[in-house]
């Protein structure tokens, strides 16, 4: 029976779903990655249903109430990665990194390609909002493509049928090609789809460089850096950040790899790095 909480049997089937619809033949392909023996593809279209179904407006601006208030817990930057390591799950045939091997990996990718350190410290943070699920919220609410709430869904958002069964495309408040927006108004007034994403990226506005907190805020804004859906809602400054965000996503989709880093050796540079850049602790 497929859970309304957690209908994917791991959360990087919705990255390996994502390699399916926007393979790269330079890298690996979709058939080189996990195998699983049943398919997934209706998990992935149960995910999507109630993601569709349940990130309205309103829901984002509650979640936002409640959580970007940081009063859940405290913990090192180190700390958070060892943190998420409660989140591997022993269905995922792929690999048997942990996440914090996972983002060591997508880190060393861009340090290895001369990417400014903090490039790389952005690899090693990507993905440390899906703590949002230690917190119990439903994956839907982690992981999955972002958008735009409060105004039309794009029909290239990946199984848009489903947006139907969301409220908001019966609202005429929020149904119509702006909505609640003006045109061209710029990213930074518009909210998108609630998940680990933009919750990363409210953790991290103080202390990151702005191309750093566009890779962190849309890197999986793919009706918009895949598709161009969203152009009548970014302002030119927003158009010429996205070129950071398109750069990066090669680096999150196509760096996993089933050797592992050498954690003890790695530790060094990145409390290093962390220290350059963040403070001593996090609040999540």
């Amino acid at each position: 029976m497929i859970s309304e909480t957690a209908p994917l049997a791991s959360l990087d089937v919705w990255e390996d779903d994502v390699l399916s619809r926007y393979p790269q033949p330079e890298h690996k392909s979709k058939d080189d990655y996990r195998n699983y023996d049943t398919p997934e593809r209706d998990t992935v279209r149960e995910f999507y249903r109630l993601n569709h179904t349940y990130q309205t407006y309103d829901f984002v601006l509650e979640k936002e109430r409640e959580f970007l208030k940081f009063d859940k817990k405290e913990l090192p930057v180190w700390g958070v990665a060892e943190f998420l390591n409660t989140l591997v799950d022993d269905s995922d045939p792929d690999t048997d990194l942990d996440q914090l091997q996972h983002l060591l990996q997508t880190s060393e990718a861009i340090r290895a390609d001369g990417h400014p350190d903090w490039f790389v410290l952005t690899g090693f943070l990507h993905d440390m909002g899906k703590v949002l699920c230690l917190f119990g919220e439903p994956q839907w609410a982690v992981v999955g493509d972002t958008f735009p709430v409060g105004c039309k869904h794009s029909d290239k958002i990946v199984y848009p049928e489903f947006f139907a069964n969301n409220p908001d495309s019966q609202d005429e408040r929020y149904n119509t090609k702006y909505g609640v927006y003006e045109p061209n108004c710029g990213l930074r007034n518009v909210h998108m789809s609630w998940g680990h994403d933009e919750y990363l990226y409210q953790m991290m506005k103080n202390y990151m460089p702005e191309p750093a907190l566009y890779m962190m805020r849309y890197h999986s804004f793919y009706s918009q850096h895949r598709e161009e859906s969203y152009n009548h809602l970014m302002d030119e400054h927003d158009h010429e950040m996205f070129k950071w965000v398109r750069k990066f996503n090669p680096y999150d989709l196509y760096s996993k790899s089933p050797k592992p880093p050498v954690v003890s050796e790695l530790k060094p540079y990145y409390e290093d790095l962390i220290a350059k850049y963040l403070p001593a602790t996090l609040k999540l």
